[in-house]
């Protein structure tokens, strides 16, 4: 069984990158499963001087999570041309570390319009050294109210489309 992390860069309540994660997770092949990761906003500012024995727990969950996990994938909104504060500062805990180091990971995106981030949050991952899965994910879902979220990614084509993406990552990350 592989064990993949997902996580959502955005915190917002009605966030379409939240609402993505959490259907890839009820939408896990078999032999895959998705676990979302809830605790972006608990994290505290990444400070280097609190490394180490001084780890935060919040940050320490999410280091464990990230180490223990087979592939991570990523969904994040584009805040001002950018990667959203929080998603950022997680991946600052991660830095130092060897959670990311040859980790599979793969980019899921809620809105065609997220270029920036999507170029910048490759840049980032790849420069920590996260193995970066060159397929990933798009569903559509910039505008919509949540009932709407929830009706595209139940619609048979965006299931489908969730497995497949999945599964080519499974077999990425077994690679």
């Amino acid at each position: 069984m592989l064990n993949i992390l997902a996580i959502s860069g955005s915190l917002r309540a009605a966030s379409t990158n939240s609402a993505l994660v959490a259907a890839l997770a009820r939408n896990a092949p078999p032999g895959c499963r998705v676990t979302v990761y809830d605790g972006l906003g608990r994290l505290p500012i990444f400070n280097p001087d609190d490394e180490g024995e001084r780890t935060p727990d919040e940050a320490a969950d999410l280091i464990d999570a990230v180490t223990s996990a087979d592939g991570v994938i990523v969904s994040c909104p584009e805040y001002a041309h950018g990667v959203p504060g929080g998603l950022k500062n997680a991946l600052d805990w991660l830095v130092s570390r060897d959670a990311a180091v040859a980790k599979p990971a793969m980019l899921a995106h809620a809105s065609p319009r997220s270029l920036f981030a999507r170029a910048a949050l490759a840049e980032i991952m790849r420069t920590m050294s996260f193995a970066l899965y060159q397929g990933g994910l798009e569903i559509a879902l910039l505008g919509k109210k949540p009932p709407e979220v929830e009706a595209i990614l139940a619609e048979p084509a965006n299931v489908l489309a969730m497995r497949d993406a999945l599964s080519a990552f499974a077999e990425f990350i077994r690679r």
